[in-house]
């Protein structure tokens, strides 16, 4: 059974930083892009961005390029995704997921989600 298991979350003053983990089990984790997608109240998931299985290329959506960095330790089957300079319009649910497409998708494996809320 393949779990995704997001953690870090919480709530953080703008301008601040988190990271959030996701803790990997059931898969053949080296052969997996990973993704990170958020879900803001009354809007749809949107990509964040995502790391190759390599972990040679990454990918941002614009609104986070220079703020947000997305890494993998292959050994500990986890992925992270670290987040500065954290603004109000970043609160969202964020999701991790992994996929053998694109690094734009499609993915397969979807975690549960952790909430991020950045105050004004």
């Amino acid at each position: 059974q393949v779990q995704l298991v997001e953690s870090g979350g919480g709530l953080v003053q703008a301008g601040g930083s988190l990271r959030l983990s996701c803790a990997t089990s059931g898969l053949t984790f080296n052969f997996y892009n990973r993704g990170w997608f958020r879900q803001a109240p009354g809007k749809e998931r949107e990509f964040v961005g995502s790391i190759s299985w390599s972990g040679a290329r990454t990918s941002y959506v614009d609104s986070v390029k220079g703020r947000f960095t997305i890494s993998r330790d292959n050994a500990k089957k986890m992925v992270y995704l670290q987040m500065n300079s954290l603004k109000p319009e970043d609160t969202a649910v964020y999701f991790c997921a992994a996929g053998k497409g694109t690094l734009e998708g499609p993915y397969d494996y979807w975690g549960q989600g952790t909430q991020v809320t950045v105050s004004s």
